[in-house]
Order: C-alpha cells, then structure tokens, then sequence
C-alpha cells in the first residue's frame, strides 16, 4: 500500500506553509477574519484538490480519444454549512470544454469515467457528501 506524508509548518499569525514535491504551498486566513491573506484558506484547497485530479483523468481520457479541444476548464461550486463546524454539504463539478464539433457522447464517456472510476479526491468525497457533475460544450 502506498503512503504519502506531508508536514506542515506553522509561520505566525495564522499562516502555515506546506512543502508538497518541491511547490510550497501557503495558507492562511483573510485579513478580516485575523489572518493576514498571504494564501488561499484550507477548505477552497480542497476544492482545488478535486477539480486538478478530475481534470487530469479528463485531458489524459479525451487525448486517448483524439478529440481535439480549444479550451477546457472545471469549475466546482460548494454549499456549505451555517454552523460550525463549517463544511461543505455538497459540491458539484461542472466541466467546460471548447471546440469546433465536439463529440459530446465522448466527452460524457470521459466524464464519467474519470468521476465514477479514476478520480479518487472526488470518490473520497462522495463518502461524505453529495457529488454531482454537469458538461458544458461551448463552440470556439
């Protein structure tokens, strides 16, 4: 079974810096909330965390299938909570992809493969929260 561990270092104030395969990676809080806005805060990491792992398993599908894209991008949109402990309650994935004659049949496939058998961010948190996913195709 594989590992991965990290270490995170408290700075000062509220910022921690993390070095993950050589890319430090720095968060903190926003300057209203007692922190000094020198990185993103945690839970919209896990957001990023999601959205590069699908993405990932998508362009590597899709370039297999030799469809040839002009633009792709994911965007995540998260409800949260009102309480504390403030968490997301669902999040849903929404792939944008651009080109001439897309085939969208395929680009579903891809999708779908990666949301419901590769991408493991997203299959951690399904276990804990609703998951949803939506295509946008756009001509360029």
């Amino acid at each position: 079974m594989a590992t991965h561990s990290i270490q995170t270092v408290w700075r000062g104030n509220n910022i921690f810096d993390t070095d993950i395969d050589g890319h430090k990676i720095t968060i903190d809080l926003a300057v209203e909330a007692g922190g000094d806005d020198e990185g993103p805060r945690p839970k919209k990491l896990l957001m990023i965390a999601a959205t590069g792992c699908t993405g990932l398993d998508v362009v590597e599908i899709v370039r297999k299938m030799r469809i040839d894209l002009k633009g792709f991008d994911i965007r995540m949109e998260a409800e949260m909570s009102e309480e504390h402990p403030k968490q997301y309650t669902s999040l849903k994935v929404i792939y944008e992809f651009e080109g001439d004659n897309l085939p969208e049949e395929k680009l579903e496939r891809a999708c779908k493969l990666s949301f419901d058998n590769y991408c493991g961010v997203l299959a951690m948190y399904k276990k804990a929260v609703p998951v949803t996913y939506e295509i946008v195709i756009k001509n360029a």
